[in-house]
């Protein structure tokens, strides 16, 4: 029986274990995924707002995903180890490392494909969000962010092609704003979602504790309303984080 993977911490906080989430493990891919995917499907957990898929993979050297369709999402490719090689419809052809990141709005229809053709394993996030609207032309970027910039503070990442404000390099089209930090173990880092605004916050590497009492190891995940939140780092925390309108 399907069940809810996340525990209630209180109203504008829950937890997700990553030991309770779906798993996809294929002899060259072991996957986790936070929301229902693949052979993973649970009716209580589709999504969380706009964000429909966040999936943890871990890709053998050598092996990939071949030439695949994709409409109507805008998916984002956060290389965590090892080296992705991307290829499109379009003509793009690019290898990401540690801490860079791949976007690809496929809007009205792209094919590519996803391989590691490194010689260590490859892990990344790979991660998918609702457009504000179909249609859009289809579109690929990357930006080869220093890993240092994350250190001790939010680095922008991405941000939703209306928000002018906003200093992260990479545009989508939806109202969400993606971050990433790097917290030495013993130090602190603090995170505001707004009234009206939600977040989804994977710890991708170390431990943490958030607000004294959410106690998480790596790809553990939390979700959270209208909060701010203070992340302790037991161990170096390498934190990945949506922040978007509240469903």
């Amino acid at each position: 029986m399907a069940e809810y993977i996340y525990r209630k911490v209180h109203d504008m906080l829950r937890y997700v274990d990553h030991t309770k989430m779906g798993r996809g493990i294929h002899g060259w891919l072991d996957s986790h995924f936070h929301f229902s995917f693949a052979e993973y499907f649970n009716p209580y957990n589709i999504q969380f707002g706009a964000l429909r898929v966040i999936n943890d993979d871990l890709v053998r050297s050598g092996q990939g995903f071949p030439t695949h369709p994709h409409e109507n999402m805008e998916i984002l490719s956060y290389v965590v180890d090892g080296e992705l090689t991307h290829g499109d419809s379009m003509g793009n052809e690019q290898t990401l490392t540690r801490g860079q990141v791949q976007y690809m709005s496929a809007g009205k229809g792209v094919q590519h494909s996803e391989y590691n053709l490194g010689r260590d394993t490859l892990r990344f996030l790979q991660v998918w969000i609702f457009p504000d609207k179909p249609g859009y032309a289809p579109d690929y970027g990357d930006y080869r962010f220093e890993f240092g910039a994350r250190n001790g503070k939010w680095l922008p990442i991405a941000s939703w092609t209306e928000n002018k404000e906003s200093l992260a390099p990479i545009k989508v089209h939806q109202d969400v704003n993606v971050f990433a930090t790097f917290i030495k173990a013993g130090k602190k880092e603090r995170f505001v979602v707004k009234e009206g605004r939600q977040a989804y916050m994977v710890l991708i590497e170390g431990e943490a504790q958030v607000n004294g009492v959410v106690d998480m190891t790596a790809r553990d995940a939390l979700e959270i309303t209208e909060e701010a939140i203070t992340i302790a780092a037991g161990k170096d925390a390498h934190i990945f984080l949506v922040e978007m309108k509240k469903a």
